[in-house]
């Protein structure tokens, strides 16, 4: 597997993802070397918030129905409150998530994202963070909720809200870097 230079990373997002969650590490990832990816349930461009008004569009890569696990090195889950929503209806954004956490490799999940987490039955007996709102959901699913900017515990990262993307993207590339160091 490769660095954060040469890594695939994988982002799965659809209307209604929080702007800064999407955009900031997505470029942060592209400034390191990393090549990356969003998909969504369809290549129309979706649409992006700042907060509750509406943000930027952006043109996804590839569909859904298109990923295949193995030919990536991560995956990122960016909030705002509508895509994670509208996601863990979508069983193959669910499948994923499962298969990536399953896979061992890092998954990020910042904000509302974690909702996905919960949806994948992936957080029993995990140590997290979100958005507030989202954390009685993590608990119910058998979580331990803490209030952090970043917690990492096996290969889930989570984080609360945009402030926390600096430490969020941090932790992910480590997450990344350490697991491109273990021999497959």
């Amino acid at each position: 597997m490769p660095a954060i230079e040469q890594s695939r990373i994988l982002i799965v997002a659809t209307d209604g993802f929080e702007q800064s969650e999407l955009f900031q590490p997505r470029q942060k990832l592209i400034d390191a070397g990393a090549k990356v990816t969003l998909a969504s349930p369809a290549t129309d461009p979706i649409q992006g918030m700042q907060h509750d008004e509406k943000g930027d569009t952006i043109t996804p890569d590839i569909t859904l129905e298109s990923v295949k696990i193995e030919d990536y090195d991560g995956l990122i889950l960016p909030g705002g409150v509508a895509n994670p929503d509208t996601l863990r209806t979508n069983e193959r954004a669910v499948r994923i998530v499962r298969d990536f956490v399953a896979s061992s490799k890092p998954v990020a999940a910042i904000c509302h994202g974690p909702w996905l987490l919960v949806e994948a039955d992936c957080v029993d007996g995990k140590t997290v963070t979100s958005w507030p709102s989202v954390r009685t959901d993590l608990a119910n699913a058998g979580a331990r909720v803490v209030d952090q900017e970043v917690v990492v515990d096996g290969n889930l990262i989570t984080s609360r809200n945009p402030d926390d993307i600096p430490a969020f993207v941090d932790a992910f590339k480590k997450a990344v870097t350490q697991a491109a160091a273990v021999p497959a």
